[in-house]
């Protein structure tokens, strides 16, 4: 009954006939009638007062906010905004599918990864053709072993819409294997255990968890982080025995601060388990010997502001990476008994006002570090000998290095991988022994492409305040820079977060429609080190959307765009960017895609039972401090709305979405109608079934990013 009321009224909506919506037109014609094509549905205003300490606001569509999901109106008139898109993209579903067909076409439907070696089997994950989810398995001893079919996620997702395995770790023989399943896209992870000897999988399910999972050394206890049921917090740390009832898991931990995140794993040796704990500026490790039948657990290093550190144990010692008297994070070494007296401490990679240290993989003769220098990622090899250290790095202008999975420890052989936004992931085993560099895997891209056919740049714009911001730039080698072309400019520009060029086989399709994709590496990343990111935060907030427009204005007078196509994107905190600019600056784009966007942040920082909210206060501020209240207000893309002309914006969330919550797009897209005052098409895509990471499988996530491209490639005449 409840389906048929949605569809009725997503129908009617469509047509424009008055329903649940107040204020739509009653002279409205039918979609066959109307040469201007489908009306879009129009929310109902009710009066609502969002209090706080420095007065109230008003927000009329408030009422769209249903933390139960299940209110009538809201959901017909989600369903309602559903078809009012499949009307307005009714014309693009030719080139939607022709955009799939070739993502996927490009796709080794039958691929492998690279295995690696950990206590006596080889693990890795392949995927079957025609089947959307991996299979994760193991080979012991030999690659020619016998394949042990540990997780098949195609069966395990049958009669679900959505299904994910977010995490599995093999207890330390090797005989179970734990893992956290969301089938839902809220991240509410459910953990069970399986015999990997006999297939069975055991009765007991540990529900509303984060998907971290510790084992200790007796192979029956893991630890997992339970979730706050209101605020999804992961804050209490228990233990759960295997044969036991969930329910009765003792409290290990409990995380009182609300500005923490919490989460379990092991030290690489296995020595240790680890609690974590983690907010905007500060860390703490609690570690306890993984033998330890009590799990008497004690803080690594005493909790500090603004000290962020993470530590692996390696022999007798600690090796730590830690910003104290080190703004881009140094890496040190101390003996086991004195790890937290820091006089102690002994530099083996010193700090660098030019370089960021990302994260390092520590090995029986040598340490391995991925770093940033000039915004790009390398990786570093630094032998506990303190000789011939050395980096690895790339001969493309723009391109991506990363640690790859390195679970063995007497080892003289380090994995990375290499990518670029025309380079696939590749693959790579380097041994510090003989510097020689074996080439394991470049993911394979059918479909006839050709990598010389493409390239890239690493470009400066000038900022307004003369600051230099890196660009990362692809296009095919026939596309011409005489100001022409179509551009799709990404940002992200939050958390510290750096969004290095990566490969797409998306993007491709792009590409070769002429198009040219840049990511603009704007402040509030962590590309340039940590001052890039204090910059792009807190009270520096609208640096980040300065650079993204400044950016802008820059490929296209270096005639990289033509200025009548020039197209934006971003998602989640980028979403909030994308939002900003919109209000700021919207006569520079065509159009724009905002995915999951966090574009009501007064409202949402001003409500801790939201999830996430009170980690966000040393990103964002938080609104009960007069000065953030304001500062926040002068910028949130849903305060700021107004009666002016907006580009072209597709808008997409996802109902169980518990990062960034379906009604603050819902509610800017309603403000939108009401204010903007051009006849630009505004899609809001609703994923019914999905969360914050969209659709489920390997392939369906690419019907979404069909859909954008084939409402991007419309706006810019682009129509095969």
């Amino acid at each position: 009954m409840a389906r048929m009321y949605l569809r009725l009224f997503a129908t009617a909506a469509l047509l424009g006939l008055c329903g649940l919506t107040a204020g739509c037109s009653r002279n409205a014609q039918s979609v066959a009638d109307r040469a201007v094509g489908p009306t879009p549905p129009i929310a109902a205003s009710r009066p609502y007062e969002v209090p706080s300490p420095h007065g109230s606001r008003q927000d009329e569509f408030y009422w769209l906010r249903d933390d139960t999901r299940s209110d009538k109106d809201v959901l017909a008139y989600l369903e309602a905004e559903n078809a009012y898109a499949d009307a307005v993209l009714a014309h693009t579903k030719p080139l939607q599918e022709k955009i799939y067909n070739e993502i996927v076409g490009r796709i080794q439907q039958d691929d492998s990864s690279v295995p690696y070696r950990k206590n006596g089997y080889w693990y890795y994950r392949r995927y079957e053709t025609g089947k959307e989810y991996p299979i994760y398995a193991r080979k012991r001893g030999s690659l020619d072993a016998p394949e042990e079919i540990m997780l098949d996620v195609n069966r395990m997702a049958e009669g679900h819409g959505y299904f994910q395995v977010a995490n599995w770790e093999v207890s330390p023989n090797g005989k179970l294997i734990a893992w956290a399943e969301d089938n839902v896209g809220r991240r509410q992870y459910t953990i069970r255990i399986k015999d990997l000897e006999s297939g069975k999988v055991f009765d007991e399910k540990i529900t509303n968890v984060d998907p971290g999972i510790a084992w200790a050394a007796d192979n029956r206890t893991i630890l997992y982080v339970a979730k706050d049921p209101t605020t999804l917090l992961g804050d209490k740390v228990r233990k759960h025995v295997l044969g036991t009832d969930p329910a009765n898991d003792p409290l290990v931990y409990e995380e009182q601060d609300k500005s923490y995140y919490t989460g379990v794993g092991t030290t690489k040796d296995e020595q240790f388990l680890v609690i974590f704990s983690q907010s905007t500026v500060a860390t703490q490790m609690q570690v306890a010997r993984s033998n330890d039948a009590k799990l008497a657990f004690k803080p690594l290093i005493p909790r500090e502001r603004d000290h962020e550190y993470y530590a692996e144990h390696l022999g007798d010692r600690w090796i730590i990476r830690t910003n104290w008297q080190a703004k881009n994070f140094r890496i040190v070494s101390v003996p086991e008994a004195e790890v937290s007296n820091r006089d102690r401490w002994r530099d083996v990679i010193p700090h660098r006002d030019d370089a960021f240290i990302d994260d390092f993989a520590v090995f029986k003769s040598f340490l391995a570090v991925q770093e940033h220098s000039n915004g790009l990622s390398n990786i570093r090899i630094a032998p506990w000998d303190g000789k011939r250290e050395r980096i690895i790095r790339s001969d493309e202008a723009s391109y991506t290095a990363t640690l790859g999975t390195n679970a063995e420890l007497d080892t003289n052989v380090v994995r990375y991988v290499h990518m670029s936004l025309v380079t696939p992931p590749t693959t790579y085993d380097y041994d510090t022994q003989t510097d020689q560099r074996t080439l394991l895997k470049r993911e394979p891209v059918l479909g006839g492409f050709d990598q010389t056919q493409y390239t890239t740049e690493y470009v400066w714009a000038t900022a307004r305040d003369g600051t230099k911001i890196p660009v990362s730039i692809a296009y095919r080698k026939t596309t011409p820079r005489d100001g022409t072309a179509p551009l799709l400019q990404y940002g992200y520009g939050a958390y510290g977060l750096s969004m290095d060029p990566y490969f797409s086989h998306a993007v491709i399709s792009l590409l070769d429609r002429g198009f040219v994709y840049a990511i603009a590496h704007i402040r509030g990343g962590q590309e340039m080190g940590r001052d890039w990111y204090e910059n792009g935060k807190l009270l520096n907030k609208r640096n980040t959307f300065s650079d993204f427009i400044d950016v802008t204005k820059h490929l296209v007078a270096e005639k990289y765009a033509d200025p009548k196509r020039v197209f934006g994107q971003g998602g989640s905190a980028g979403g909030l960017l994308i939002g900003a600019v919109a209000n700021i600056a919207p006569e520079l784009y065509r159009g724009l895609i905002a995915e999951v966007p966090f574009v009501d942040i007064v409202t949402t920082m001003l409500d801790e039972s939201i999830p996430l909210t009170s980690n966000e206060y040393d990103e964002w501020g938080n609104p009960q401090d007069k000065q953030f209240y304001e500062y926040m207000l002068s910028y949130s893309p849903y305060d700021n709305v107004r009666a002016q002309a907006y580009p072209a914006m597709y808008v997409s969330t996802g109902l169980w979405d518990s990062q960034v919550q379906y009604f603050e797009p819902a509610k800017w897209v309603a403000k939108l109608r009401k204010m903007k005052t051009d006849d630009n098409p505004l899609v809001f895509r609703i994923n019914m079934e999905a969360g914050h990471g969209g659709k489920s499988g390997r392939f369906q996530r690419y019907r979404e990013i069909a859909e954008e491209y084939g409402f991007l490639l419309d706006l810019a005449g682009i129509r095969e």
